[in-house]
């Protein structure tokens, strides 16, 4: 076959085809005007069954407690639904709120019973606490604990007060144990739903490391904790950052406050050892004081202490003396030795 009948060939083809393309289309818009004219409406499509389905509202991280805003009811083709998910109708939203994730859950994605662990169930605390973390309780009061204000998720400091024994008597201090402490549970709430009054609780249990559950542990013997509520917002320096940090573990305290930083009058009253104690007497200068020939020792006071009653410039005339008295010494035994001569003969 020659080669120009081939692409005169494909040309008629195509152009067919076209044509073809825009005849369908000239027809179907005629049609739809038509119908319009006529005030005929084209059958809207089927839509397939679907169901409410249990979905994360936001990404849900590994041991995060589930909160209301984070879950929510979404459309889900039935014909594609698993065994594994929650269907409304079947279960509440409720019965999930306070569990806790078993694995990340992405926003939109399906929850199940199996990437959640339910509040009352074996296993529930374990799943709460980050990896190598320990959960301590420690007894609270309305004072010690905000009033009831201290919720589980809750970032909190550690104060111990307790007396101290020193060489001037017992003292009261206060020192910050632990900084940044997770609190997970409060009694046994590990939730707080919106509309709830604060209730006072008795113990509260925290999130720490081997170590800091030993000190907290020791604290509590030693005298009476307290819990301060830290924000929820780090500070401008960035230095409480890490109060930001979900996952953030506790830090050791840096800082005490004693009673005689609190009371300006415990710096002024004495101790009672430190009055029986005689109070010593400060040492005293002694000035040599020159009165004509004579020369005294008289302190810083005012006190004489006494002296030789003569002047230093007397002693070079003492001195210029004796080579006089010892001439008229030797002429005396001279003399001597001449009259005893004398009668001699």
């Amino acid at each position: 076959m020659n080669s120009k009948r081939v692409v005169f060939l494909l040309l008629a083809v195509i152009v067919a085809g076209l044509t073809a393309f825009m005849a369908r289309a000239w027809l179907q818009s005629e049609r739809a005007a038509v119908m319009a004219q006529a005030g005929v409406r084209p059958a809207a499509p089927v839509a397939a069954p679907t169901l409410q389905v249990l979905v994360a509202r936001n990404p849900v991280h590994t041991g995060q407690i589930v909160k209301p805003d984070d879950l929510r009811w979404q459309s889900w083709p039935e014909g594609s639904l698993a065994p594994t998910y929650i269907i409304e109708g079947k279960r509440p939203l409720s019965d999930f709120v306070g569990a806790v994730a078993r694995v990340p859950i992405d926003s939109g994605e399906p929850v199940s019973e199996g990437k959640l662990v339910l509040a009352g169930t074996r296993g529930f605390m374990a799943a709460v606490l980050q990896p190598g973390a320990r959960a301590v309780s420690v007894p609270v009061t309305a004072t010690s604990a905000v009033s009831g204000f201290i919720y589980a998720g809750d970032r909190v400091d550690v104060l111990l007060t307790h007396v101290i024994n020193a060489q001037d008597g017992q003292h009261n201090a206060t020192e910050t144990v632990l900084r940044n402490a997770r609190v997970i549970a409060m009694d046994q709430k590990l939730d707080f739903s919106p509309g709830d009054k604060p209730d006072v609780a008795k113990t509260a249990t925290l999130e720490l490391t081997p170590k800091q559950s030993e000190i907290v542990t020791l604290a509590v013997k030693m005298g009476d904790l307290s819990l301060v509520l830290r924000s929820l917002q780090g500070t401008d320096d960035g230095s409480d950052q890490a109060a930001v940090d979900e996952n953030a573990p506790a830090q050791p305290g840096d800082s005490y406050t004693q009673d005689g930083q609190v009371s300006h009058l415990l710096k002024a009253l004495p101790d009672a050892k430190e009055k029986d104690k005689p109070v010593a007497k400060p040492a005293s200068r002694t000035v040599m004081v020159m009165r004509g020939s004579a020369r005294a020792k008289v302190d810083s006071d005012g006190a004489d202490l006494g002296g030789d009653g003569a002047s230093s410039d007397a002693k070079p005339a003492d001195d210029n003396k004796k080579p006089a008295d010892d001439k008229q010494g030797g002429r005396r035994q001279s003399a001597s030795a001449q009259s005893g001569t004398g009668n001699q003969q």
